[in-house]
């Protein structure tokens, strides 16, 4: 292959966007105190959420052909709470539909088996139910879910899982010339910068939130919001999350103009679990869970495995 063609293979629109979102987190912190934190803070948290969703395209083959030159790009993981290589292993897990929302073999579910869910405490009920309304999701949500990462990790490090314990060794190696720079070359303090952190999860909570249902049918597990605004594009168009599953390694800004085209083969497959837009989200489930914690048909002797 000529370099010419390796040349044209790049999806520009996704270097072009990591180059200008790795810009923007540090020139913010850089002049942070020209800006003031009070517009230094959410610039900071969306750049931040951006640079996640751009992680995730990233694991899903973008923007070279080449996995290690793409890793590269976004190896450090700005956001600082999430090791990137545990991030891509959980995902591609997460990836074998059959699993979907499966309480164990779907690391990105929030539902949990229904004969555990009876041995919890009061206050873990209360907890995982205020998590399971979107508000709660985004102010609780990254605590519960980091929390609950952070404590299967350690059970796999005390194991010996030899992946897990390098993919933390380089993150932390990753993240040493992030904190040099935050300590010595920039006016923003850490714990500004720390909280840019947790609000960009938060954001991202808000995709997440309802991406997955129950259902007996794994392609209709995965939601459809025709949303093309601001949040859109902050999540790259995983709001058309069921087009998403169906072609993990299509581009983000494929996705749009491919579902308009099959847009009701789409709508079909995932039977119809829509919603028009995020307002229309916010709207029925702020303050109102979205389903129980405990998975509503989950069936512990029908556990499909990956091959």
């Amino acid at each position: 292959m000529t370099i010419i063609q390796n040349f044209k293979k790049v999806e520009w629109p996704t270097l072009a966007l990591i180059v200008a979102c790795s810009a923007v987190v540090f020139l913010v912190t850089f002049y942070s105190d020209i800006l003031t934190l009070w517009l230094a803070l959410p610039i900071l948290t969306l750049a931040l959420a951006l640079h996640s969703s751009l992680q995730h395209e990233v694991l899903h083959g973008h923007p070279f052909a080449n996995r290690v030159a793409n890793e590269a790009l976004v190896f450090v993981s700005f956001g600082m709470f999430l090791p990137f290589r545990r991030f891509r292993d959980t995902h591609i897990q997460h990836h074998f539909d059959p699993n979907l929302t499966d309480p164990y073999d779907d690391p990105e579910t929030h539902f949990h088996d229904p004969e555990v869910w009876v041995t919890y405490g009061v206050m873990t009920q209360f907890l995982l139910k205020i998590n399971n309304s979107l508000a709660g999701r985004m102010l609780l949500g990254p605590m519960i879910s980091f929390g609950l990462f952070y404590l299967d990790d350690l059970r796999k490090i005390k194991a010996g899982n030899r992946q897990v314990i390098l993919a933390y060794l380089l993150h932390f190696a990753g993240l040493m010339p992030l904190i040099l720079w935050l300590a010595t070359m920039n006016n923003m303090p850490v714990w500004v910068y720390l909280l840019a952190c947790y609000a960009a999860v938060s954001l991202l909570k808000i995709r997440t939130f309802l991406e997955h249902r129950a259902h007996d049918d794994s392609t209709a597990r995965s939601v459809i919001i025709e949303d093309y605004g601001f949040l859109s594009l902050l999540f790259l168009n995983n709001n058309l999350h069921a087009v998403h599953h169906a072609m993990p390694g299509l581009a983000w800004y494929k996705i749009p103009k491919v579902f308009k085209a099959d847009r009701a083969r789409f709508l079909a497959e995932n039977g119809g679990y829509r919603f028009s837009n995020y307002t229309e989200v916010f709207r029925s489930y702020l303050f109102k869970a979205k389903d129980q914690v405990p998975h509503p048909i989950w069936n512990k002797s029908n556990r499909p495995k990956p091959k």
